[in-house]
């Protein structure tokens, strides 16, 4: 896989390569090697679209001086427990009432 190829073609392959192996109307062996050349083209996109990214940033600082990186994660993350002993809901001791512990 040349990196010559153009962003735009590169994610064009990629997607007829999607479609393709979604058809299921290729034999196993052509479906690894479309696979192949799938997770290499995605690997040239996704340095293509970081290269642009670093090259926007830059830029961007360029032409005004009080720039701020930010990043921004759009998957929900779970937050963990925090460090230590387990948490574990609270029984009231015999003769207590319920109402008093929450």
């Amino acid at each position: 896989m040349s990196e010559e190829i153009k962003f735009e073609k590169a994610l064009e392959r990629l997607e007829k390569i999607v479609e393709e192996l979604e058809a299921g109307n290729v034999s196993l062996e052509d479906a690894l090697k479309k696979y192949e050349e799938g997770v290499k083209l995605s690997v040239l996109c996704q340095k293509r679209l970081g290269q642009a990214e670093k090259k926007i940033e830059i830029l961007t600082h360029a032409l005004d001086g009080s720039f701020k990186k930010e990043t921004f994660d759009f998957e929900e993350k779970e937050e963990a427990p925090p460090a230590g002993k387990p948490k574990r809901p609270v029984k009231p001791a015999a003769g207590e009432d319920e109402d008093l512990l929450l």
